[in-house]
C-alpha cells in the first residue's frame, strides 16, 4: 500500500493545497494530510478548526485522512507507515528549501518526497497572504476551501 503524508500547517488551507492533494490521487493509495501542531506558531485558526475544515472538503474520498501531529514529520511518516511525503512548491524560494528538508528525509527516514509545482492559478496564493487578508477585513472565500 502506498501511504503518502501531505504536512503543513494549513492556516488556513487554500486552494493550491487543493489542487496539489487532487493532482497527488492517482500516484497512492492513500493520503494523510497531517497538519501540524506547533505551540509556538502564531495560528489564526485552531487545529480543531482546520482539521474539520480540510475533512469536510475530503468527506467524500476514503483514500484522504486529515490528522494532527506534533514533532518531525518523518517521525510521523515512519508512525503511519508512509513511504512518500508531498509538498508543493510555489518558486525556487519554496523548492529549495523544501529540498534540504527531502534530501534529510530520504537519508535520515528513506522517506521519498515527491515536489509538486503549484500550478500557475495559484502560485500567488500562500497561507501568510490569507491570514493578512483576513486581519485586515478582507474576504479570501475564494483562496481557501
Amino acid at each position: 500500500m502506498k501511504i503518502a503524508i501531505f504536512p503543513g500547517s494549513f492556516d488556513p488551507f487554500t486552494i493550491g493545497h487543493k489542487d496539489i492533494v487532487e493532482r497527488t490521487l492517482p500516484l497512492f493509495d492513500k493520503i494523510i494530510i497531517a497538519i501540524g501542531n506547533n505551540s509556538e506558531k502564531n495560528t489564526l485558526f485552531s487545529v480543531e478548526e482546520r482539521k474539520e475544515k480540510i475533512a469536510n472538503a475530503f468527506k467524500n474520498n476514503k483514500k484522504i485522512s486529515v490528522e494532527e501531529y506534533t514533532g518531525l514529520t518523518i517521525d510521523f511518516a515512519k508512525q503511519n507507515n508512509a513511504q512518500f511525503i508531498i509538498r508543493g512548491a510555489r518558486n525556487t524560494i519554496d523548492f529549495e528549501y523544501e529540498k534540504q528538508i527531502a534530501d534529510f528525509n530520504k537519508q535520515e527516514g528513506d522517506i521519498e518526497t515527491i515536489i509538486l509545482f503549484t500550478n500557475p492559478q495559484y502560485a500567488y496564493i500562500s497561507s501568510t497572504l490569507c491570514r493578512d487578508l483576513i486581519k485586515n477585513g478582507k474576504d479570501i472565500s475564494k483562496l481557501t476551501i
